[in-house]
């Protein structure tokens, strides 16, 4: 049984990959079969289709974003580390290339052409990242910690999209650096002064 988890694990690492490197159209399973090293039919016993496998793909990316941030909460408890500390997880990724692109971010720029059942996927991945930040923002901002200008959810979707685009400006230029350099200011921004007592 372990080795059906591995080779569809394997599979899924490697669809990932493909998908961060051209988007949905830019792999088939002929290219996972060289890469995996398995006959395509395998990969149709694991992911009948590609609707399947991406979308599989999307929910498992959303359950470890999801646990990934439930840990956050129990190892961190200043909101504005937690935002640093979530930028900085992707900088560390962009600059080792061990993940340069958030996934679901780059099938988002798709989701005109991809499949509903994938694009059900990926929204749902932003609405739980959306819903994570916002509590973040908020209870930062409650607790004096944060210094908002606008609600919340405003916030936090400013704070979604400005990572995502630093990540496309880093692939961009091919600079890792650019990505600390765009959301440097952010942070900075949210940073609530101190309170200046007499």
């Amino acid at each position: 049984m372990s080795n059906l988890s591995t080779t569809s694990d394997d599979i899924l690492a490697c669809a990932r990959s493909l998908i961060v490197a051209g988007g949905y159209n830019g792999f088939s399973y002929a290219d996972i079969s060289d890469v995996v090293g398995i006959r395509k039919a395998s990969i149709h016993h694991h992911f009948p289709s590609k609707v399947d496998l991406v979308r599989t793909l999307v929910a498992r990316y959303r359950e470890e974003a999801e646990a990934g941030m439930a840990n956050l909460e129990l190892q961190v408890s200043d909101p504005l580390e937690q935002l640093r500390f979530y930028a900085g997880y992707w900088e560390a990724c962009i600059a080792d290339a061990s993940a340069p692109f958030c996934v679901c971010a780059l099938l988002a720029s798709e989701l005109p052409v991809l499949p509903e059942e994938v694009g059900l996927e990926v929204r749902a991945h932003f609405r739980s990242l959306s819903a994570w930040l916002t509590f973040v923002l908020e209870r930062g901002a409650r607790h004096g910690q944060l210094q908002l200008m606008s609600t919340p959810r405003a916030e936090a979707e400013a704070f979604m999209a400005t990572v995502h685009g630093a990540m496309l400006s880093a692939r961009a230029y091919g600079d890792p650096k650019i990505f600390g350099v765009v959301t440097g200011p952010l942070l900075e921004r949210l940073r609530a002064s101190p309170q200046i007592r007499p």
